[in-house]
């Protein structure tokens, strides 16, 4: 991807991240007119003359390295395994924290005033009936069946560069619940990140569009980012069709279908969002500003972190952290966008999470297998 196409694409993107629902609803004579100007200008940007920006360095891992990452990840399958660990680490550092009862949402969950205070994605302020559709199409379950047993052990697997050549599929696969991200791609990936999922979390627009998950207890966690969200969803649970209008008001392609039985989805508690971002990163309250969220919102990631303090005794991550020393590296171990994308997020705040999980490693809360936060088993 050339570079100026990219800072254009990132634009768009960042611009329809941001902007609120309601803020497009008063938009709706200007969005045709938006979309046709920005298709014109991508296809502009992908003539040659634009050929500007070279490929990420492919950089190779050193035996050595990877040694010591498989001698690391070995002793902590093998170590006895602590009941809690996690979740405790985490009252411990956030004393103001108070554990949330259910991580999913169901129609038989106690939906308290505190889910409806905010909007998506800390609440669900005025979509009660959007909600309460949709949990009326996913039949009562339980967690139990993502491999239950008396202590479990969780890897949330992130989809950074930094797995890449590390060949530790063999050893993610031996996690009691193991917890992907969005499309992070399995297929072809294997050798490097496994083929095993217990647990696939993303938003519509994050989703794969290529199903690769074969696992037959598979859960599919749904994020809500923004209210169009439960229409999306509402259509992935009963088999219909996305409308041309919603589409319009998701910022890339959503998935047309997601090849789960209802009674596998979940919808993540908008709880666990709000935990992250006001008692892990002490954001300030949500308060919506002129063009979205202010940074305030903790990333997809962090998210299932603190989601897989919930559902297990102790928590490992594997593909976190970004070396943006390395601007030229890649971000995703699946393709070739570049370490600098990360430099133009502008919903998250990626240093500041970078430091609360540093410490969190640090403390031993939960365990950095690949290195990219804090590295306790490198070199020195």
């Amino acid at each position: 991807m050339r570079s100026a196409e990219i800072q254009v694409q990132l634009f768009i993107v960042r611009l329809r991240k941001v902007m609120p629902v309601c803020h497009l609803l008063s938009m709706r004579r200007f969005i045709v007119p938006l979309m046709v100007v920005g298709l014109i200008s991508t296809g502009i940007l992908k003539l040659p003359m634009f050929n500007t920006n070279p490929k990420p360095v492919m950089m190779p891992v050193d035996p050595s390295h990877r040694e010591r990452v498989h001698a690391y990840v070995r002793s902590v399958l093998t170590q006895e395994c602590r009941p809690s660990f996690a979740r405790k680490m985490i009252e411990g550092m956030c004393s103001s924290s108070v554990p949330i009862a259910e991580p999913f949402l169901q129609k038989n969950s106690n939906l308290t005033e505190k889910i409806f205070e905010y909007p998506p994605p800390f609440g669900f302020h005025n979509l009660q009936h959007k909600l309460q559709d949709i949990l009326d199409l996913i039949p009562i379950s339980s967690s139990e069946n993502t491999g239950r047993r008396d202590c479990r052990r969780c890897v949330v697997v992130g989809n950074g560069g930094i797995l890449r050549g590390l060949e530790l599929g063999s050893y993610l696969n031996q996690f009691d619940v193991i917890l992907r991200l969005n499309s992070g791609p399995v297929r072809d990936f294997s050798r490097d990140v496994g083929n095993r999922t217990t647990i696939r979390m993303s938003y519509p627009e994050g989703s794969p569009k290529i199903w690769e998950d074969v696992d037959a207890q598979l859960q599919f966690v749904a994020v809500i980012y923004k209210a169009v969200d439960f229409n999306w969803l509402h259509a992935m649970l009963s088999g219909t069709t996305v409308s041309l209008w919603d589409k319009l008001f998701f910022w890339q392609k959503v998935p047309s279908s997601i090849p789960v039985d209802p009674s596998k989805f979940h919808i993540l508690n908008p709880a666990i969002i709000r935990e992250a971002a006001l008692d892990l990163l002490h954001y300030p309250k949500p308060k919506l500003q002129q063009w979205g969220w202010d940074q305030n919102v903790p990333t997809l990631g962090l998210s299932a972190v603190n989601l897989a303090t919930y559902l297990c005794d102790e928590v490992s991550l594997a593909g976190f952290g970004y070396n943006l020393m390395q601007k030229e590296t890649s971000l995703h171990y699946y393709d070739n966008l570049p370490m600098t994308a990360m430099l133009k997020e502008a919903m998250h705040n990626v240093d500041h999470e970078t430091m609360f999980l540093r410490r969190l490693v640090s403390a031993g809360g939960v365990l950095d297998l690949t290195g990219g936060v804090n590295c306790s088993f490198c070199s020195t």
